[in-house]
């Protein structure tokens, strides 16, 4: 138990850290008394436990159901922080697609080329009113 509170204490669950949940606990002692806690508790694993089971059930029902179109979709997608992380930031991350988003002969994604401007020290980048 002392493992998984020191585990839970580095992260950020519900906005839980170490001394918060070490209340919580507290309180759910005096609450509910040393001896009806560990009965408690189990049940609340068991609870969890079960609503796993029971999401991973749906998972798999889901990716039954949708077809052999869609044989390589990822339920992970749908979650909007696994979306933003595979398309989005994943992209940044890439020291190639930083350093040269031109491509080797100065053409960018689209085919256009883009004129590369040095400014002198000292000089203010162009500003456009319009696109802001």
């Amino acid at each position: 138990m002392t493992c998984m509170v020191l585990a839970l204490g580095s992260l950020p669950v519900f906005d839980l850290d170490l001394p918060k949940l070490l209340v919580l606990g507290v309180i759910a002692l005096i609450v509910f008394g040393p001896e009806r806690l560990p009965g408690l508790m189990a049940q609340a694993g068991r609870a969890l436990r079960e609503l796993r089971r029971m999401a991973e059930g749906a998972k798999s029902e889901l990716q039954q159901n949708l077809g052999p179109e869609f044989s390589q979709f990822d339920i992970n997608d749908i979650n909007p922080r696994h979306f933003v992380r595979k398309h989005l930031l994943d992209d940044m991350g890439d020291p190639i697609s930083l350093a040269d988003t031109s491509g080797s002969n100065g053409a960018t994604p689209t085919g256009r080329s883009t004129p590369t401007v040095t400014l002198s020290p000292g000089e203010r980048p162009p500003y456009d009113a319009e696109a802001t």
